[in-house]
């Protein structure tokens, strides 16, 4: 019987590997994770645009310093020891990390505030808890799982029961985005 220990690998090992059109690549606890690159359709673009719009408009009434949005799968080091490095399709990052991303960062270090994740075709049912687990154990405070095919957002918080909206109820922003809410019904518009 042999004993054989995995190397973890780090954020910037992940970053050295060569691009691939094929794959998309993450971290998690360390281990590498790879899945064929996903084939999001009009309606999850829409989604992520329409989303990233209604917390835009929300963050600029925001006093300052407030954080800032990031999308397209902006990767995130959630967490350190091991490293966990995931791409968000919707993320608001704190004002202390919007400050210290520099032009030529490859990830927002830390947890965001909320990560908010369009479920695409391809995603399993455990990978999805697996990210929600991860995400609230690192420190994000809200996860937002928007379903466009049930046109229904979950929200997860630490500590909570999971909330479902439904296209006839309105999205609130709860203490951590104060004053944000809106119609679940506009995402899917």
């Amino acid at each position: 019987m042999s004993n054989t220990t995995t190397k973890r690998l780090t954020s910037a090992d992940l970053f050295a590997l060569p691009p691939s059109k094929k794959v998309d690549r993450w971290l998690f606890q360390g281990e590498l994770r790879e899945s064929k690159v996903t084939k999001r359709n009009p309606n999850h673009a829409a989604a992520v645009m329409t989303i990233g719009v209604l917390l835009g408009i929300w963050l600029a009434k925001q006093p300052k310093p407030r954080g800032k949005l990031y999308g397209g799968e902006a990767y995130f080091r959630i967490r350190q020891d091991p490293e966990t490095n995931v791409g968000i399709d919707v993320a608001l990052a704190t004002p202390e990390q919007a400050a210290a991303v520099k032009k030529k960062s490859t990830f927002v270090d830390g947890a965001p505030l909320l990560a908010v994740e369009v479920l695409s075709p391809n995603d399993k049912h455990q990978d999805i808890v697996n990210s929600i687990e991860e995400y609230l154990d690192c420190g994000v405070k809200q996860v937002w799982i928007v379903d466009t095919t049930t046109e229904a957002v979950t929200v997860h918080r630490a500590n909570a029961e999971p909330v479902m909206y439904t296209r006839s109820q309105e999205l609130p922003g709860g203490a951590d985005l104060p004053g944000f809410v809106c119609q679940v019904a506009e995402i899917f518009e």
